[in-house]
């Protein structure tokens, strides 16, 4: 007996310790790449053409962010516009979407079947960039404005239904109960809904706040106004004017060295200013993440 239950803890040991293994290698092969790409962006632009990449810089430089940053008014402009859309954004986002996912959960709304029907359509058909730019720019008139970099993402149909099968699991008898306390139901959604729904709202808040801060499509095809730049939307134009000059160096007309013009540095060092304040924010809300992903998944 007693060896029994030996063998069963050393199986338990060893299956423990195999599961730790894979998940730190999984971890290094998230961690090295971001390692890798921090490091080229701080690394000379003519070490990197002659000894490659490495995951520590050989000839250590901040030409790229130099050259990156030497307008810095447009670039924080470019991050406010950024951030307020982001902030905007994910607000209304989240109140639209946990508006819709709370009337077609409950279970006593006579066209629950016919309007979670009807979200679940809208996922598997699109009506093309055409009519999308129309509508945007002659009904909606959002051209060149703020508002035409948040509206357009404000409802998604697969955040609505997350967020209903999370909340398909709040028992009914508490909204039944409030109601015989005189509560209505905006009373009941505010006071009730939302607090019990916090694990999801996160979730989802994370997702629609992901999708405005790594945006640029928007902002190509609405924004003119330099003023009302996203920061994405800045950094592919800086790289795309990279890219030209790399490409075009003998027919332009400028005295730049292409030894020492950080073209490889400057992408990773936009890389990295582009997603570093997300990657500060993800692990804060990272346990909210996935308690709520993997509860609003299961009855979507």
């Amino acid at each position: 007996m007693s060896n029994s239950v030996g063998l069963e803890r050393n199986g338990s040991n060893w299956s423990a310790r195999v599961i730790n293994v894979f998940f730190c290698l999984l971890s290094l092969a998230f961690i090295v790449p971001l390692v890798l790409v921090i490091s080229i962006s701080l690394t000379d632009e003519k070490s990197l053409l002659e000894k490659g990449y490495h995951l520590f810089p050989k000839v250590f430089s901040l030409q790229a962010y130099k050259i990156i940053l030497q307008a810095p008014d447009a670039l924080l402009n470019a991050y406010g516009i950024t951030i307020l859309v982001t902030v905007i954004g994910t607000f209304i986002g989240l109140l639209l979407t946990s508006l819709t996912a709370y009337t077609i959960s409950r279970r006593d709304y006579r066209y629950r079947r016919v309007m979670t029907m009807y979200v679940f359509f809208t996922s598997l058909f699109s009506g093309g960039l055409v009519p999308f730019y129309i509508l945007v720019t002659q009904y909606l008139h959002l051209k060149d404005s703020f508002w035409a970099l948040i509206v357009p993402y404000l409802l998604s149909p697969f955040y609505i239904l997350v967020m209903k099968g999370f909340m398909d699991k709040l028992p009914i008898e508490i909204f039944e109960s409030a109601k015989i306390d005189g509560a209505n139901e905006w009373r009941i959604f505010f006071t009730m809904v939302l607090p019990l729904s916090i694990p999801a709202l996160v979730t989802i808040g994370l997702f629609i706040s992901f999708q405005y801060w790594n945006d640029w499509w928007l902002g190509l095809l609405f924004i003119d106004n330099p003023n009302l730049v996203p920061l994405q939307l800045l950094l592919y134009r800086i790289m795309s004017t990279i890219d030209f000059l790399s490409n075009n160096i003998g027919t332009v007309n400028v005295n730049i060295n292409m030894a020492d013009f950080p073209s490889l540095s400057a992408r990773m060092a936009m890389a990295v200013l582009a997603a570093g304040p997300m990657m500060i924010i993800f692990p804060m809300f990272q346990r909210f993440f996935i308690s709520g992903l993997t509860v609003g998944a299961i009855k979507g």
